[in-house]
């Protein structure tokens, strides 16, 4: 896969910095395919492909899925003609490895460093509650009207077993050690700028939308 004139966008934070939300937002106003890397690999488990099939034998044992596995799909991913006009990139690159195997692919235009407090994050991702359909609310800034029952479909509310303190400290750590060294690599290209991530969805994107 050559690269090409398409724009690429990366959004680059921790976990729970919001890179999920403003993708979609982005999405919503450029018309450039969403590509998350989480989406894929569950797209990929649940259709069973053969990417999708070694990656399930990871995750089911625990494990991190492979960078090599997670490249292939970006890769995939991105000769999809929807990614043709413009993409934006969530959750990719998490390591060195993944951000090299990208370099070669494609050239971005710009990443938004999402700026956010740890303590903060720790607080939005312990926070949250979800039903079986996918429906998120948070026990502090949007609450459920009915307690831990789901407005929409009247489903059980539950917490992901990833969404614990311990859980949290574990990801904000591994953060630290292998996806914020991948931004100094950026900043040296000049296509780096940082945002602040505290706020309201509709406030951080106006802030994104400023720099772009």
């Amino acid at each position: 896969m050559a690269q090409s004139s398409r724009t690429g966008i990366m959004l680059i934070g921790a976990p729970g910095s919001g890179k999920g939300t403003q993708a979609k937002k982005l999405k919503e106003s450029l018309g450039y395919a969403h590509v998350s890397t989480g989406d894929l690999l569950r797209a990929a488990v649940k259709q069973g492909t053969e990417l999708g099939k070694q990656a399930k034998s990871f995750m089911d044992a625990g494990g991190l899925v492979p960078d090599e596995l997670v490249i292939g799909l970006l890769e995939e991913a991105l000769t999809k003609p929807e990614t043709h006009k413009g993409f934006i990139l969530d959750g990719f690159p998490r390591t060195a490895v993944q951000a090299e195997a990208l370099d070669a692919k494609v050239s971005l235009d710009k990443v938004i460093y999402m700026k956010v407090p740890f303590e903060l994050i720790e607080e939005r991702i312990t926070g949250r509650r979800m039903s079986k359909s996918g429906h998120v609310y948070h026990v502090k800034y949007n609450p459920p009207e009915t307690e831990g029952v789901c407005d929409v479909t009247g489903e059980e509310l539950y917490q992901r077993s990833d969404d614990t303190p311990e859980k949290v400290q574990e990801r904000l750590d591994k953060f630290v050690a292998e996806t914020q060294p991948v931004v100094p690599r950026y900043q040296a290209k000049g296509i780096v700028v940082e945002v602040d991530g505290v706020g309201t969805p509709d406030e951080v994107f106006t802030r994104i939308s400023a720099v772009l």
